[in-house]
């Protein structure tokens, strides 16, 4: 298909339907509403109204005549294809079941479309991580329809909670119930909680150390009716989130306890939907005591959070900022929904998570990390890796999948640790250094299959910039200098610099070198430390 973009592309360039210097950005946004169903209809109204509704893709025929009915100067389609092809289209506005979200806005960023995708952007925390980085490497919008963050009272709560007007936060938590609208391709946790589980993550400025989820089946095996959803942060916040479709009135409330006041947000009010409560807790005979006053309106300028929402999207595009519930907002919230998941599956440890793991990274499912390790800011471990305690895990890294990494490991920032690299305990990579785990790579012939394996030994240090050749063993105590080429296997508490790397001494344990005895027959002493060692053999690396 998207070949097909580029010759139908590359056609109206030659014809002259596309000027050469075109970014396909005008003026004006033209904006295709993929979907027409019971909330897409409502995006279409929008960016109709916006003047920007460009076509409307629909591939149910009777939703799309009686779409058509009120729109009657809209081109409608029954294809997303034909929607990609349109090069006179810049974006699309995705609100398809949320099973088909993950392949539709694929295809769109790929065809070079910016994209705005309701809730949840798809249903694989991996899938959005590879969305977000396929939207930066093509320089797209890519925004999630996260709507709690374009209502005025919501936003009205963040500035209120940054300002300080609630005093230290202590307890957020949400309800969101009615009876209906049952459905039967997603549970209630997906259907109605991920616009709480973003606002409480705003809200809290973190993501959550621990979650834990409950739930009940009542109407169809299997799919959850209700669920109660609780979340812990470092920071001390802790947060409940309450969903149900089996209530018998409809309640959509928030409630943010500080400890100087506390907000209520009731979205089922017509008005006052934002109150602050100025309640205090008092000490006396050393118990506390509530001391109650009078709620009081929070004013704010009301507009429609769907038009605020859409007319956000346009400005972004024609802007090119990043949204306010942009790709990685939206990941997050997945991480959460699916750590809720798993609980309700019955596949979650009862226990927190023992190491520490910064917003922007990204942590896949079935890893095993070991207590005390840290993972800092948009590093990457993939599935299938285990890392030991008390790792130190830098900036931009990515592990695996499938690798292996001893405890108290050090890897410095820039490092890629690929399948087939295996590292033991203590071992220091450098910063930017590299690992290789196939021979003679080529684009277009895959050779994953010939994966050479590479073991760094205990206690080992690579130094910055070094380049490790796949299929090698960097013997225990071993120092790689910083941007050494190693095409050969380095021996145990070898000192190897150069390209091609070579040995110029020994290195003892505590990383000075020593002295070898001479003709390698006398035992070798370390002039810092003082530790001796047997023999050390005079060949070289």
């Amino acid at each position: 298909m998207i070949r097909a973009f580029i010759e139908y592309y590359e056609a109206a360039l030659s014809t002259g339907k596309i000027p050469a210097n075109s970014d396909m950005s005008g003026a004006s946004c033209r904006v295709a509403c993929v979907g027409a169903g019971s909330w897409g209809k409502n995006l279409v109204r929008n960016f109709s109204e916006l003047g920007a509704l460009a076509a409307i893709c629909e591939p149910d025929r009777a939703r799309r005549e009686e779409t058509g009915r009120g729109y009657p100067n809209v081109p409608l389609v029954d294809s997303f294809e034909r929607i990609i092809l349109d090069w006179q289209i810049q974006a699309v506005a995705i609100a398809t079941p949320a099973e088909t979200h993950g392949k539709l806005v694929r295809q769109a960023l790929e065809a070079g479309k910016d994209v705005f995708v309701e809730k949840p952007i798809c249903l694989s925390v991996t899938e959005a991580e590879e969305l977000v980085c396929l939207a930066e490497e093509r320089k797209r919008v890519l925004m999630v329809g996260h709507l709690l963050w374009y209502h005025p009272a919501v936003l009205k709560l963040k500035e209120l909670v940054d300002q300080g007007a609630l005093g230290r936060i202590q307890y957020i938590y949400s309800n969101r119930l009615n009876l209906g609208r049952f459905r039967r391709e997603e549970n209630i946790l997906w259907s109605f909680a991920p616009h709480d589980v973003s606002v409480i993550l705003g809200l809290a400025g973190e993501m959550p150390e621990q979650v834990h989820a409950l739930g009940g089946n009542y109407l169809h095996n299997g799919i959850a009716d209700v669920t109660v959803s609780t979340l812990a942060f470092r920071s001390g916040v802790r947060a409940h989130i309450f969903v149900s479709w089996l209530h018998p009135y409809k309640d959509q409330r928030m409630v943010v306890v500080g400890d100087r006041r506390m907000a209520v947000f009731n979205d089922v009010e017509e008005k006052d939907k934002l109150l602050l409560y100025p309640h205090t807790i008092e000490w006396k005979n050393q118990m506390p005591v509530p001391s109650k006053a009078e709620a009081e309106a929070v004013p704010f300028e009301w507009e429609e959070p769907l038009r605020a929402e859409c007319r956000h999207f346009l400005e972004c595009v024609a802007t090119r900022e990043t949204p306010r519930t942009d790709g990685r907002e939206a990941v997050r919230v997945l991480q959460v929904l699916q750590e809720c998941q798993r609980w309700l599956d019955g596949r979650a440890a009862p226990t927190s998570k023992a190491y520490m793991a910064h917003d922007s990274a990204f942590i896949d499912d079935g890893v095993e990390i070991g207590e005390g390790t840290r993972i800092w800011h948009v590093s990457h471990i993939m599935k299938g890796s285990k890392i030991g305690k008390n790792c130190r895990i830098g900036q931009n890294v990515v592990i695996g999948p499938n690798v292996a990494i001893g405890e108290n490991c050090k890897i410095q920032n820039n490092v890629s640790v690929y399948e087939g690299v295996t590292l033991e305990d203590h071992v220091f990579c450098g910063p930017s250094m590299v690992f290789t785990n196939v021979y003679n790579p080529r684009s277009e012939i895959p050779r994953m299959s010939e994966l050479r394996p590479t073991l760094v030994k205990r206690g080992a240090t690579l130094g910055a910039n070094c380049t490790i050749l796949c299929g090698l063993t960097i013997g225990e105590y071993s120092f790689v200098g910083a941007g050494a080429v190693v095409l050969k296997d380095v021996p145990p508490y070898a000192l190897v610099v150069g390209n091609p790397a070579r040995r110029v001494g020994w290195m003892c344990k505590c990383g000075n070198r020593f002295r070898r005895g001479d003709k390698g027959f006398r035992k070798s002493k370390c002039d810092a430390c003082g530790l001796s060692y047997p023999k050390v053999s005079n060949s070289r690396a």
